[in-house]
């Protein structure tokens, strides 16, 4: 049976996030997040920063949430940089299975990267050709719409 994406009913996530799963290496947390090492971390010290609360992804998280969950991983981001010195880090957050989102429980990945680290690109080698003017405009009209609300 899989988790209930709307309740968070058998959510991996949750179980972490409420203690129930204690097989988590748990390297910080705060009343409103934790973060731990997933299952096959990308690099090492790879981290999961993700909200006690249910949420699907980044995109469907309130305002009161998301800024605790950036705080967050800013403090266990430096944290990271801190004891495990990379060359860089990637923050990642995919919404969606097209974004190859697996577990939808909101979970931001801070990934230390360095070079020839096997982690490969995440960029494509060309970007699109579409028109950026007409695309600028449509955002702008998406946003403006938005702080109407």
């Amino acid at each position: 049976m899989g988790a209930d994406v709307a309740s968070g009913e058998g959510c991996p996530f949750c179980q972490i996030a409420s203690g129930q799963d204690s097989s988590a290496h748990v390297v910080a947390q705060g009343p409103e997040w934790v973060a731990f090492f997933p299952l096959e971390p990308a690099t090492a010290g790879h981290t999961l920063v993700i909200p006690r609360q249910h949420v699907a992804d980044l995109w469907a998280a309130p305002e009161n949430l998301a800024g605790p969950l950036m705080r967050a991983v800013m403090q266990v981001g430096r944290a990271v940089q801190a004891e495990l010195r990379p060359q860089g880090m990637n923050l990642i957050s995919s919404a969606g299975t097209a974004a190859e989102q697996t577990v939808f429980h909101l979970h931001l990945h801070l990934v230390p990267r360095w070079e020839k680290d096997g982690f490969g690109r995440i960029w494509p080698e060309q970007g699109i050709e579409d028109d950026l003017g007409e695309l600028a405009e449509r955002v702008r009209a998406g946003y403006a719409a938005q702080e109407v609300q």
